[in-house]
């Protein structure tokens, strides 16, 4: 009987994949079939994760593309293109948060860096996307947002507003694009252990508040969201779609 979270003979894009939430999605939908497309700025640093895929059996190759530069975006699609003619699964998970500090005080720089990124960067790799995986007959879109985008984090608002973009930018997409046979969900992770999330985890005050605010006393590891997304992308999601589900070990319900 085959699994209904096979992922076998489909192509999927991962961004921000070379480390954190964004490697850990890459090699569990490798695991499970998919030929995984391990995506960040520079294809270098995507090579080990794309050589322990295939070390364990898996296929993979790497793309460099900054979601935040539109004609990076541009050329990542058209190499998809000529290497592969459609795309199935797209993990929009690259996202950057230069700014720690009073909302009123964020500077123009961090501020246009984190919306590039986060909100423009999103979009348009979701346009581009959605537009082959309606051609073809469907496909699957996971965006990586935060508990940040429901409750905004202290010290991290332009981030928050960016990630708050992200959930309804799900919605909208989920919406237009559901009549094209693509769906479209969002992950929305609490505090994990990753390098993208060390200078708040690692300054012992701030993690001691954040674990007060959690039911299950801990971070997460980037493994435990991984499942979540390959929930979305498989076909035991085959009926979900504007969906923005939180793994944050009870953290919004707290």
């Amino acid at each position: 009987m085959t699994s209904t979270f096979s992922l076998s003979g489909k192509i999927a894009l991962v961004t921000g994949a070379s480390r954190g939430i964004g490697e850990a999605v890459a090699r569990l939908l490798a695991r499970h079939g998919a030929h995984v497309i391990v995506s960040s700025r520079k294809s270098e640093a995507c090579e080990r994760v794309a050589a322990a895929i295939i070390a364990e059996g898996g296929s993979a190759e790497t793309l460099a593309c900054h979601i935040g530069e539109p004609e990076q975006i541009a050329a990542a699609f058209a190499s998809l293109d000529s290497r592969h003619g459609r795309l199935d699964i797209l993990v929009n998970n690259a996202a950057t948060n230069p700014y720690f500090g009073h909302i009123a005080k964020t500077d123009p720089a961090a501020f246009q860096k984190t919306v590039d990124v986060n909100i423009r960067g999103y979009f348009f790799m979701s346009c581009e996307a959605a537009r082959r995986m309606a051609a073809q007959g469907g496909g699957a879109i996971v965006n990586v947002a935060s508990v940040n985008g429901v409750v905004p984090g202290a010290g991290q608002g332009i981030y928050s507003i960016t990630k708050a973009a992200v959930i309804s930018m799900t919605q909208a997409f989920a919406k237009e694009c559901a009549a094209d046979g693509v769906r479209v969900n969002a992950l929305l992770p609490g505090a994990t252990d990753t390098r993208f999330a060390a200078a708040l985890l690692e300054n012992p005050a701030i993690l001691d508040k954040a674990l007060a605010h959690i039911p299950m006393g801990r971070v997460a590891q980037p493994e435990e969201m991984a499942g979540a997304v390959l929930y979305l992308v498989s076909d035991a999601a085959s009926y979900t779609t504007g969906v923005c589900l939180n793994v944050d070990g009870g953290y919004l319900i707290a």
